[in-house]
């Protein structure tokens, strides 16, 4: 499978959302237990680094989107202007393809560029997958947030797990 990364466009929601929903499916991927309108989306995530893995050669254009990621602010306040959350999305048949690897990879150059100096997840213990590819990309576990939240009534545990930047912040 052959692909190429790409910035994110609005007319990419319908199918970033179709993946994101097949996250949240697994019940491995998210809390949320529906996918946001565009708007709140759009609101809630940083203007840039938002990327997709887009299938070359022909096909329809709509399935030609075989993951996304993109990053969120942690806080509002200024001093925490460089940390942002961390989101990878693939779609279940593109799953161990490399295009998780290739979308995390973009998006710490992304970040990088635009002054990021930590990159953040928050992971399922039990997202095994996700674990190791946020490992490989030098993502080192910070620590267990025990029961910090619900879904479908259950207490959930996430490993936090940071990237720091060797060129942003480094002085």
């Amino acid at each position: 499978m052959t692909f190429t990364i790409e910035e994110m466009s609005p007319h990419d929601w319908e199918r970033v959302c179709a993946i994101y929903l097949e996250g949240v499916a697994t019940g491995q991927a998210t809390f949320e237990t529906e996918a946001p309108a565009w708007e709140d989306w759009d609101a809630a995530h940083l203007r840039f680094a938002r990327l997709v893995a887009r299938a070359d050669g022909a096909g329809n254009a709509d399935d030609k989107v075989l993951g996304w990621a993109a990053l969120a602010p942690v806080s509002r306040r200024r001093v925490y202007a460089g940390v942002a959350e961390v989101s990878v999305y693939v779609a279940r048949r593109a799953r161990g393809e490399g295009v998780g690897a290739a979308l995390l990879a973009a998006l710490v150059e992304e970040s990088e560029r635009s002054g990021v100096w930590t990159l953040q997840a928050g992971i399922f213990p039990e997202n095994t997958a996700s674990l190791a590819l946020h490992r490989r990309a030098e993502f080192r576990e910070v620590g267990r947030r025990e029961r910090i939240g619900q879904l479908e009534g259950r207490w959930r545990d996430t490993i936090l797990l940071e990237r720091r930047s060797g060129r942003v912040g480094t002085d």
